[in-house]
């Protein structure tokens, strides 16, 4: 049987799943097929039901899951990794003026949008760009501002920018959780004992690709052609933790909060049964 699993060209993502798309460790029958994308068109294509497994932002997920279970293995949280609102001069702007400003955001469906619309809840300027186009178009225009992801999260004092607030930091502060950021969900229809497989051996991909570090893969330096490898470790060490191994209680409460005021923003009443999104 041959899978098709999604994940973006970041360095966390392809230091995850190297092993397992390389056939590095045993799956038996099972092949894997890699499709390779930005985020945000992993999770439209989730809405859709496009792939048999995928890496999405959990707002997505919360959306697509009468389609899609969480894996508890290849997950994305923790603390201090949450995105950043930035601009190019100003950053001692109050809440009203944020509201009045147009902000660039990294797709409707991210964990960065909920985090803003969260923190920002009157602000309605808003225009979504791929995450990687933000930090030009802020570097253009002074009165723009921009929540970052991703890398930009070590470049952008390079480029000129400042931060004005950390959305990770102010969801910790609030909730007293860690940042779910994005997780891997595979589709509901797939058998019990695959879905518990794979977990396993996204753990034993994972464990491989530590066992190498701090070298990285050719896999890992193909997909982020234009970034410093120092920049690639700080991505791995930042994004890749323990919640990447397994969700745990602390992560799946975590995503339960969220999960909590997706449905709020969303004017939508308590799920009866969270324990459902997970596998």
């Amino acid at each position: 049987m041959k899978l098709r699993i999604g994940f973006s060209p970041c360095p966390n993502d392809t230091f995850i799943f190297d092993a397992l798309v390389h056939g590095k460790i045993d799956t038996g029958e099972i092949q894997f097929e890699p499709i390779l994308e930005d985020v945000e068109t992993l999770n439209e294509w989730a809405l859709e039901g496009k792939l048999d497994i995928t890496k999405l932002s959990f707002p997505a997920f919360f959306t697509a899951r009468n389609t899609y279970q969480l894996l508890d293995a290849g997950s994305a949280l923790g603390q201090g990794v949450g995105p950043l609102l930035v601009s190019k001069e100003n950053t001692s702007l109050t809440p009203d003026q944020i509201n009045q400003r147009k902000v660039l955001l990294p797709g409707s469906n991210t964990t960065a949008h909920l985090l803003f619309s969260l923190a920002f809840p009157a602000a309605t300027k808003k225009e979504f760009l791929i995450f990687s186009a933000i930090e030009e178009a802020l570097q253009k225009d002074s009165q723009l501002l921009g929540v970052l992801i991703h890398e930009n999260r070590f470049t952008y004092e390079k480029k000129g920018l400042k931060k004005i607030i950390d959305l990770g930091s102010f969801w910790e502060e609030n909730w007293k959780v860690p940042i779910p950021l994005g997780g891997i969900a595979i589709k509901r229809s797939f058998k019990h004992s695959l879905k518990k497989q794979l977990e396993d051996w996204i753990r034993s991909s994972l464990a491989l690709a530590w066992t190498n570090y701090p070298q990285l893969s050719p896999y890992v330096q193909l997909h982020a052609q234009e970034m410093e490898e120092d920049v690639m470790r700080k991505h791995i060490t930042l994004y890749v933790n323990d919640y990447s191994r397994s969700l745990g209680q602390e992560g799946r409460h975590a995503i339960q909060v969220l999960f909590e005021k997706f449905l709020q923003l969303q004017h939508e009443p308590p799920a009866e049964n969270q324990f459902a999104l997970f596998v």
